[in-house]
């Protein structure tokens, strides 16, 4: 079932948005850290990135581990380039491309995120 929901996920680009999902004002999501929401049977990891005064969405399932844990980890940079590190496996991805920064597994979805009175919301393609 778990490699089912892998295959649901896909990076959406901003120009392929059909719906804009109204996820929860700001201040439901801690500063340099993540939560999680659900659209559909998807969760979305959302992370507010406050020092660099940026927000990034992508799948919360772990690709290696299968579980749904992204959320729950650690924001950073590598060089520049903002990062989600796995809390079960350390593994980095960008939460620019979603590529994996280890060079080992496949790369997680990315979705874009927009902030319109007080409100986090997060762009899908139907």
């Amino acid at each position: 079932m778990l490699d089912t929901l892998l295959k649901d996920y896909s990076t959406v680009p901003l120009e392929s948005v059909t719906v804009w999902f109204k996820a929860a004002e700001i201040s439901k999501f801690p500063k340099n850290g993540g939560a999680c929401v659900k659209y559909k049977e998807k969760q979305i990891a959302v992370f507010n990135f406050s020092r660099q005064h940026k927000w990034y969405a992508c799948q919360n399932l772990s690709p290696e581990k299968k579980e749904m844990v992204l959320s729950r980890g650690m924001i950073g940079d590598d060089k520049g380039i903002p990062k989600i590190a796995c809390p079960l496996h350390k593994k980095t991805f960008s939460l620019e491309t979603g590529e994996n920064l280890n060079g080992e597994l496949d790369p997680i979805a990315i979705y874009p995120v927009k902030i319109e009175d007080n409100f986090v919301y997060i762009g899908f393609s139907e």
